[in-house]
C-alpha cells in the first residue's frame, strides 16, 4: 500500500473515533441537565476538572515521551515495558494513598459525605494512567483500527451504562418491569451522579482489560537509565500540560471556594452546562487541531508554505466567526440543549464570551506553528505557564465580583493574550505575512451582526438574512479577483 495513503487512511480512522468520541459525550450533557439538577450537576464537573489535572500528573508526560525514545532506541518494545512498569506502579501507589488518606482528600475536596466517588476516580485515573502508554503503542506499531475499537467500545459502555442507570433502571422500578427485582438487588435510586462515575469506572475496566494482551507481552523488562532519561524528557511536558489545563478546567475548581458554600455547586453546574453549548465551535476546533499540526510540517518545505498558513488562518477565522453568529442567532434554539432547570438568563451573557474566547484559542493553535517549526517548543511552554499564571489571577479578582461571569471573562482574556504574544514573538521568529486587518474585520464583523440580532432586530428571518449577508461579504472578499486593476490591499 502506498505509505501516503496509508497514513491518510490511518489518519482518518483515529480522527473518527477522537471525534465521535467527543460528540457522543457531549450529548450526556442534555441527558445529565433534564436527570439531575444545577447542583449535582455542579459536583460532576467540579470532580472532573479535577480529575483533568491529576491524569497530567499521573502520566507525567510519559506519553510524549514514549514516542520519542521509540524512535531513539532499537528495543522498542523495552521502551514501552519500562514506560508500562513505571506508570503501573505510580498507580498503584496513587491509589493507595487514595485509599490510605480518604478522609483527608474526601474533606480536602468537600466530599466528606461521599468519600466513595474519591475512590471511583481514584481506580478510573490510575486504570486511564495505564492505558494511555498501551494506546501511543498502538498508535506507534500503526494499530489504527484497533485503536479505534478500544475507543469506541469505552465510548459505548459509558453511554450505555449511563442510559441504563440514569433512564431505565428508575423507569423499571416505576413501572415494575419484569427486571425490576433484580434491579432493585443492586440499584439504589439515592445514589444519584455516583452512577455516572461507576458507568466510567466501568468504561475504563473495559479498555484496560481489552489492552490486556499488549501488556502481556511487553516483555515487561525494565531499564533504569531509559527511564532516567525519559523523566527528565518528560518532567517539562507535564508541567506545560498542567499550565495548559489550568487556562480550561481551574474554574470550575475556584468556583467552590470563591462563591457562597450553599450556591457554589449549583453555580458550577450551571457554568459547566453554558460551556457545553459552544459544542460546535469546540468540536470544530478540536478537529481542526487535530489534522492541522501534521498538514502544517508537511507544508513546511514548500517555497509557498508561509503564504498557505496565512491562507489557513484567514479561513478558520471565516469558518469560526461564521460558527460564533451561528449559535448566537439561534441562541433561543441552541439553548435548549441543555435542560429547564439551567435556563438561566446569564447564559446569553457568558456563552458569546465563551464562544469567542475559543475562537481566540483556536487562533492561538494556528499562530503556535512558528514555535513547533523552529523548535522553540520552550516558548510554548511559557506562553501556556503565563496564560495560567493570568487565568489564576483573573478567577481570584473577578468571581468575587461577577460569579462565573468573571470566569468567562477570565478565559476570554487569557486565549485573547495569548494570541497576541504568539504573534508577537513569531514575528521575530518565524516572520509569517497574516493578513491581520481581513481576520480583525472578519471577527468584527461578527460581533456586529450578533449585536444587531441580539439588541435590535429579534426576529428570526432577519437574523437568516444577517447570516446570509456575512456568507455573502466573506465570498465577495475572498473570491479570485477577475482583474488586476482590483485593490488587493482592501483588508490586507
Amino acid at each position: 500500500m502506498n505509505p501516503l495513503k496509508k497514513l491518510v487512511g490511518q489518519t482518518a480512522i483515529y480522527g473518527l473515533s477522537s471525534i465521535v468520541g467527543r460528540l457522543l459525550n457531549y450529548l450526556l450533557v442534555p441527558l445529565y441537565t433534564r436527570y439531575f439538577s444545577p447542583s449535582e450537576y455542579g459536583e460532576v464537573t467540579y470532580l472532573y476538572a479535577f480529575a483533568a489535572f491529576l491524569i497530567i500528573i499521573l502520566t507525567y508526560g510519559m506519553e510524549t515521551a514514549f514516542f520519542r525514545f521509540s524512535e531513539q532506541e532499537k528495543n522498542k518494545d523495552k521502551v514501552y515495558s519500562t514506560t508500562l512498569i513505571s506508570l503501573l506502579a505510580s498507580s498503584i501507589v496513587f491509589i493507595f494513598l487514595c485509599v490510605v488518606f480518604l478522609s483527608n482528600i474526601a474533606d480536602l475536596v468537600g466530599f466528606s459525605k461521599h468519600p466513595e466517588y474519591i475512590i471511583y476516580f481514584a481506580i478510573i485515573l490510575a486504570l486511564d494512567a495505564i492505558t494511555s502508554i498501551s494506546f501511543a503503542y498502538l498508535r506507534a506499531h500503526q494499530q489504527a483500527a484497533r485503536f479505534a475499537l478500544v475507543k469506541l467500545v469505552n465510548i459505548f459502555v459509558n453511554i450505555g451504562l449511563n442510559l441504563f442507570f440514569i433512564i431505565y433502571c428508575p423507569y423499571a422500578i416505576e413501572n415494575n418491569l419484569s427486571s425490576s427485582i433484580f434491579i432493585q438487588s443492586f440499584y439504589i435510586p439515592s445514589n444519584g451522579i455516583a452512577y455516572i462515575f461507576i458507568a466510567n469506572l466501568v468504561a475504563s475496566a473495559t479498555s484496560f482489560l481489552m489492552l490486556f494482551p499488549e501488556m502481556l507481552s511487553c516483555g515487561w523488562v525494565f531499564d533504569n537509565n531509559l527511564w532516567k532519561k525519559m523523566m527528565i524528557y518528560a518532567a517539562p511536558l507535564m508541567i506545560a500540560g498542567l499550565a495548559g489545563i489550568t487556562n480550561e478546567t481551574f474554574d470550575r475548581i475556584i468556583l467552590k471556594y470563591l462563591l457562597p458554600e450553599n450556591l457554589a455547586s449549583s453555580e458550577i453546574g450551571l457554568y459547566s452546562a453554558f460551556y457545553k453549548l459552544s459544542i460546535i465551535m469546540t468540536l470544530f476546533i478540536q478537529t481542526f487541531r487535530f489534522a492541522a499540526e501534521p498538514f502544517f510540517f508537511a507544508q513546511q518545505k514548500e517555497i509557498n508554505a508561509k503564504k498557505i498558513y496565512a491562507d489557513v488562518l484567514k479561513y478558520f477565522t471565516i469558518v469560526t466567526s461564521f460558527i460564533f453568529l451561528t449559535v448566537m442567532v439561534y441562541y433561543d434554539l441552541v439553548k435548549h440543549f441543555i435542560g429547564s432547570d439551567f435556563q438561566d438568563p446569564r447564559g446569553s451573557i457568558i456563552v458569546p464570551i465563551l464562544l469567542m474566547a475559543n475562537l481566540f484559542l483556536g487562533l492561538y493553535y494556528n499562530l503556535s506553528i512558528w514555535y513547533k517549526l523552529t523548535g522553540k517548543t520552550t516558548y510554548g511552554a511559557s506562553i501556556s505557564i503565563f496564560g495560567a499564571l493570568l487565568t489564576i489571577i483573573l478567577n481570584f479578582a473577578l468571581i468575587p465580583i461577577l460569579g462565573f461571569v468573571g470566569s468567562a471573562w477570565t478565559t476570554l482574556i487569557c486565549y485573547l493574550s495569548m494570541v497576541f504574544i504568539s504573534y508577537y514573538f513569531g514575528k521575530k521568529h518565524y516572520p509569517i505575512n497574516y493578513p491581520v486587518k481581513r481576520i480583525s474585520f472578519y471577527i468584527l464583523l461578527s460581533l456586529g451582526l450578533f449585536i444587531v440580532a441580539q439588541y435590535l432586530i429579534k426576529n428570526m428571518l432577519y437574523n437568516n438574512l444577517l447570516l446570509l449577508l456575512f456568507l455573502s461579504v466573506a465570498y465577495a472578499l475572498e473570491k479570485p479577483k477577475k482583474s488586476l486593476n482590483s485593490n488587493p490591499e482592501l483588508f490586507d
